[in-house]
């Protein structure tokens, strides 16, 4: 279905179900729309004054006028017939969008305009009548947003859901199997985060920080820090589906261990790495300073929480049945 802004008539409709208490899942079914897509418009269209905060919030009219303006500054190329024919003319001897805007300054241009609006340009409905897009090095049907969601099911395919692995890993009768999952903290850390590991026979924990939540700067080095125990001790690790972990394709051709994926918003069923970072947190709270944070004192926290009697051990503690397990494999 092609994309439609929303409109007045909606806008006010959301204003009245705000105004009702109406929840956000059920004014999205009223209109027609994805509950994400009422979300947005909230916070990108909703009235605030600093001077007057009691009377900020939603309203349709405003809204409105608001997103007819944002749409106005992305239309500069079919309000502006010099700076169009300029990018049509440089499009049309073969230069990309990125070149166009990046010389606009050099070409006594006064308006500058950015390579996304070019492209959106392109797409739009004047740009396919003009036929602009066979300019383009890559050419395609529709203009790809930089910065859209991708469909996460390419990237965690249904052959990999949670409902798809083996039974004894849910029974935890056999060792060898985990979870794995990321400790998030305050923005003043930046992209540094603590990755945290369970097995979930023997409750056995590892913690390691994570100065980058790129996913594959993450799988390279979680497979560091598994590849030293045997391929029996690592068979298998069940993620969430967050995109630190679509490189997990590398687990399996690096170091043979699977990955299994939860449902979506289902953190739950990796219920033991959640019970792990609940228990690390006394230890590692948000406000953190990772920098400073050394391989001694991840080291000094996992021997703590490993070194805890566990009802569900028999009041044995992790590190005991760890090691009794990695006995049985030699």
């Amino acid at each position: 279905m092609a994309h439609t802004e929303l409109d007045l008539r909606e806008r006010r409709a959301i204003e009245d179900m705000l105004n009702a208490k109406v929840p956000v899942s059920m004014t999205a079914a009223e209109i027609g729309r994805h509950r994400s897509s009422i979300y947005r418009e909230i916070k990108r269209n909703g009235f605030e004054d600093d001077e007057l905060s009691e009377l900020n919030g939603y309203y349709g009219i405003v809204a409105q006028q608001q997103a007819s303006k944002r749409h106005a500054r992305r239309r500069k190329l079919v309000r502006l017939e010099d700076l169009r024919a300029h990018v049509v003319t440089q499009l049309k001897i073969g230069w990309t969008p990125e070149q166009i805007a990046g010389r606009l300054g050099f070409d006594d241009q006064s308006v500058r305009v950015s390579h996304e609006t070019i492209y959106a340009y392109v797409y739009s409905r004047e740009g396919q009548s003009a036929q602009l897009a066979r300019h383009l090095p890559s050419r395609r049907k529709k203009r790809q947003p930089r910065y859209a969601r991708r469909p996460r099911g390419q990237v965690f395919p249904p052959d990999r859901s949670i409902h798809e692995r083996p039974d004894y890993v849910k029974t935890r009768e056999i060792f060898g199997d985990w979870e794995g999952d990321l400790m998030i903290f305050e923005r003043a850390n930046g992209t540094m985060n603590v990755a945290s590991l369970v097995e979930r026979k023997t409750r056995f924990a590892v913690l390691f920080r994570n100065n980058d939540r790129s996913s594959t700067h993450f799988i390279n080095k979680l497979m560091d820090v598994m590849d030293p125990l045997p391929q029996p001790a690592r068979k298998s690790i069940t993620f969430d589906r967050g995109f630190e972990f679509r490189a997990w394709r590398k687990l399996k051709s690096g170091i043979g261990t699977d990955s299994w994926f939860c449902d979506p918003q289902a953190p739950w069923q990796k219920g033991s790495v959640e019970n792990l970072n609940k228990r690390a947190r006394r230890y590692l709270p948000r406000d953190t300073q990772l920098a400073a944070l050394s391989n001694r004192n991840m080291k000094a926290i996992c021997d703590r929480l490993n070194g805890t009697p566990r009802k569900c051990l028999g009041w044995r503690t992790p590190t005991e049945a760890f090691r009794e397990e990695m006995m049985k494999l030699r």
